[in-house]
């Protein structure tokens, strides 16, 4: 049994690295990260490597050109890249919690995905997390109740660690809390919904449209809420341009039983731009 923790990151060197130092402590010999980079500066990959911390376990670069927000192409090649028997999806600005790996070594359960949870932090706490000020992973409880009182997070559910929680499990399809940026799912399973459909356009709700698909091949989503948690690094929004057409497509696929992604990671295994790099 192998998982691939797949790190999406687009020139943030500095929060991809408080992502990576939050897993190094977690990982061991049964598992791999891979950066899925969305087409960063050389510059920015070599900050990232020469910081890059010692993990017991394989760290995979795979990049390809920068073309805008492609998202769903830099995973799935990140996805075919890798040799292990489930994935968790993570983003570069989402910090795992002490407990992440356990947690989702926990739930995973054959016929299901993880649909992970997030604790979003304000601009000024993430400010004093990039600048080292503070270790949001060894944080008490008090201090957390601090930043929710200051309004530097949103919630504090996360400090209830509760693996077996009842109601986890959904049988429906529902848009609320889809979280790709905390997402785990078997390796076969994405593979036979040919992963994440690259033929939405910029941001939004491409994420939706592959828990739909998942749950169309008889999938069921499971939520790692006190458990799974990520501390999402505050960021300017991306542009949501195309956020009303990503859902309208999802809308119309929600009465065609569709599995399968229109272009999907089928077509990106035979890429040709595409750098594999391992990171010693």
């Amino acid at each position: 049994m192998k998982t691939a923790f797949i790190v999406l990151t687009y020139n943030r060197p500095d929060t991809l690295l408080q992502v990576l130092r939050g897993l190094v402590s977690q990982c061991g010999e049964q598992h791999e990260v891979i950066i899925a980079d969305d087409g960063s500066s050389q510059a920015a990959i070599d900050a990232v490597q020469k910081a890059l911390p010692l993990f017991k376990c394989p760290v995979t670069h795979v990049w390809h050109p920068d073309r805008g927000f492609t998202a769903s192409r830099a995973r799935n090649l990140a996805a075919g890249s890798s040799t292990a028997n489930y994935f968790v999806f993570m983003d570069g600005d989402c910090v795992p919690n002490p407990r992440f790996v356990e947690a989702h070594s926990a739930l995973l359960e054959p016929g299901f995905f993880v649909n992970g949870s997030r604790v979003l932090l304000s601009e000024q706490l993430t400010k004093k997390i990039l600048a080292d000020e503070v270790d949001i992973n060894n944080a008490r409880w008090m201090d957390w109740l601090r930043w929710r009182l200051a309004g530097d997070a949103n919630k504090l559910i996360h400090l209830l660690h509760w693996p077996n929680a009842p109601f986890r499990k959904q049988r429906a399809f529902h848009w609320k809390r889809i979280r790709s940026c905390n997402f785990g799912v078997w390796r076969n399973d994405f593979l036979r919904v040919n992963g994440f459909d690259e033929s939405f356009e910029g941001w939004g709700h491409e994420d939706a449209d592959l828990v739909l698909r998942l749950h169309n091949a008889g999938l069921q989503r499971k939520n790692g809420f006190c458990a799974t948690e990520v501390y999402h690094l505050w960021h300017k929004e991306n542009s949501r341009d195309n956020e009303l057409s990503n859902r309208h497509i999802v809308t119309q696929r929600l009465h065609t039983g569709v599995i399968r992604a229109v272009r999907g990671v089928d077509d990106a295994l035979v890429a040709d731009d595409v750098r594999v790099t391992r990171f010693d």
